[in-house]
């Protein structure tokens, strides 16, 4: 008997972990785009993917500026003649010390246009900001609906980008897998296999379980990202957004398990041959299948001469002859295999 590692395998279509519906945070006319602003370009993170006329927001900004200006310039007035106030009921003790009289009212006046001045003023700099519309990601340009010239109106939809910093394949993991499956799956390494005429791998990390089972299939399902898909930091060869791949990561580990082919295993018996050289039938438990092999858990023992050749009809207690060892009368002829080899 040996231990096993159970690799578990799976398929699923490679998918971008975000997809952007991008939309203008401001109006006006379109005066450029990238080059690679077009439908199958690639854009980084922070690149100004189009802009947009900025004429009336720079003047809005310098409203803003001049507004922040004079509400300082009230201020510093307010608190003048409210220091004054102060110092007049000092010299007359008499006199009431209302807030009014103190000009406490107009001071925090003067202090909330300044505030709101300087509120105004952030808001005019971020739509000046966002006249240069930018990647917010590495991107995959899918779509884009604007060209030089054009009004484009806050809010409206200007282009579709995916994601390529990161991608994910959801992966069905079935009844008979599942039992398998590592205790903790989160940052177990899986290989991500593109077949095809170039065939290759790329490594993946299993990121989470989606928690649920699917009601039409019974499965579970977990999620497996890849990072950089497109190979533009790793230089590895790209795995597309829509690509059918295949994926293989390690499960649990089977301890004392004997291999066997599938042909030597027929409604959960084998046949062995026992000390006096007779044919035995043998009930064992299959407790998995990978390709051409069944693993068995129990029914086994190390010692035991497994019959790789049967008889036509092998019966119970039928006296055979060993390749290799002297045969009894009336016995058939059979191969054998110690299953400490397997």
């Amino acid at each position: 008997a040996n231990d096993h590692q159970v690799i578990i395998n799976s398929y699923g279509e490679v998918k971008p972990l975000e997809n952007t519906q991008l939309s203008a945070q401001v109006s006006g006319e379109v005066l450029s785009w990238h080059p690679n602003f077009v439908a199958g370009g690639i854009v980084a993170r922070g690149e100004t993917l189009f802009t947009i006329e900025k004429d009336n927001y720079e003047a809005a900004v310098l409203v803003a500026e001049a507004e922040i200006a004079r509400a300082q310039a009230g201020l510093i007035e307010e608190q003048a003649q409210a220091q004054v106030a102060e110092d007049e009921a000092k010299r007359f003790p008499g006199k009431a010390r209302t807030d009014l009289f103190l000009r406490k009212p107009q001071v925090l006046s003067a202090q909330a246009s300044v505030k709101s001045a300087q509120a105004a003023l952030k808001r005019a700099q971020r739509d000046l900001d966002n006249c240069e519309v930018t990647a917010p990601y590495d991107a995959l340009v899918i779509s884009r609906n604007v060209g030089v010239g054009q009004f484009v109106t806050m809010g409206s939809q200007v282009a579709e980008l995916n994601n390529i910093e990161t991608a994910e394949v959801i992966i069905p993991i079935a009844g008979f897998d599942s039992v398998f499956l590592p205790e903790r799956i989160k940052g177990i390494t899986a290989t991500i296999i593109q077949k095809g005429l170039n065939s290759f791998t790329r490594e993946g990390i299993i990121d989470r379980d989606l928690g649920i089972v699917d009601n039409a299939t019974r499965m579970s399902s977990l999620v497996v990202r890849i990072e950089d898909p497109y190979g533009l930091k790793n230089i590895q060869p790209a795995i597309k957004f829509g690509s059918y791949v295949q994926v293989n990561f390690a499960g649990a580990m089977l301890n004392n398990i004997y291999r066997l082919p599938q042909a030597l295993v027929n409604n959960q018996t084998v046949w062995v041959v026992n000390e006096n050289q007779e044919l035995e039938p043998r009930k064992v438990t299959v407790i998995r299948e990978e390709g051409e092999y069944f693993y068995i858990s129990s029914g086994l023992n190390a010692d035991d001469k497994l019959v790789i050749t049967l008889p036509e009809y092998p019966q119970k207690g039928m006296q055979v002859k060993i390749a290799g060892v002297a045969a009894k009368p009336e016995s058939s002829e059979t191969s054998t295999s110690n299953t400490q080899q397997l």
